[in-house]
């Protein structure tokens, strides 16, 4: 990491509990699996060399407590932040695709595709998700400058951070793969500049913790 840089480290919660009946859960409070608490543990082994400085965390249960694994772990202050929590998906919260068109007849043609521009009834639209999260993490970024930091959040907040580091439209943002217990990596310049310099990768993918910067 060069010395007029910010590196932050943005990082996926471990596995859910009901992760197989692929619910919707948003801002529903759902916690990790044994598997995820192991994913944090492998998560701060490898985090226990970098100088962390923080960890902050969505306050939801499944992101917070892989904030204290590792925080716990590395010694290093946890602060919750309701500004990180995951997109917000109106009524369809804690639902099926499923169980929701059975239950909203007239949700039937809505796809998660449009949500750059459309949403659940209740909830939030990618750019929704945007403004509320970036410039909490904007304020992270500048509060730890020169220094390094790690954000545990979600699937769908760290594409927005992704999206806005690589200068990409959210149109894009399911092309952007964000597993459980992943680790990204980006470094945030002085002069503006934010390079990704890992993504969706980290000790818990098969890339290995050899191959991370």
């Amino acid at each position: 990491m060069k010395a007029n840089s910010t590196r932050l480290y943005l990082a996926r919660h471990g596995q859910v509990m009901g992760h197989d009946e692929f619910r919707y859960n948003g801002h529903s409070d759902v916690d990790i699996t044994e598997t995820g608490v192991s994913q944090m543990e492998n998560l701060a082994g490898f985090l226990s060399s970098k100088p962390l400085r923080g960890v902050y965390s969505s306050d939801l249960t499944r992101a917070s407590r892989g904030a204290d694994i590792i925080g716990e772990r590395l010694g290093v202050p946890r602060l919750r932040l309701s500004a990180l929590r995951e997109l917000h998906l109106g009524r369809w919260e804690g639902l099926t695709r499923e169980e929701a068109v059975v239950k909203y007849p007239e949700d039937v043609r809505f796809s998660f595709r449009s949500l750059a521009k459309e949403k659940v009834f209740g909830g939030e639209t990618l750019e929704d998700l945007r403004l509320r999260v970036m410039p909490a993490v904007g304020g992270i970024v500048s509060s730890f400058a020169g220094e390094s930091v790690l954000i545990m959040a979600h699937g769908g907040v760290n594409r927005v951070v992704l999206c806005e580091a690589m200068g990409l439209d959210l149109s894009n943002f399911f092309r952007i793969e964000q597993d459980y217990g992943c680790l990204n990596i980006i470094d945030y310049f002085d002069d503006g500049v934010s390079v990704v310099k890992v993504l969706n990768g980290g000790p818990n993918q098969e890339m290995g913790a050899s191959k991370i910067y």
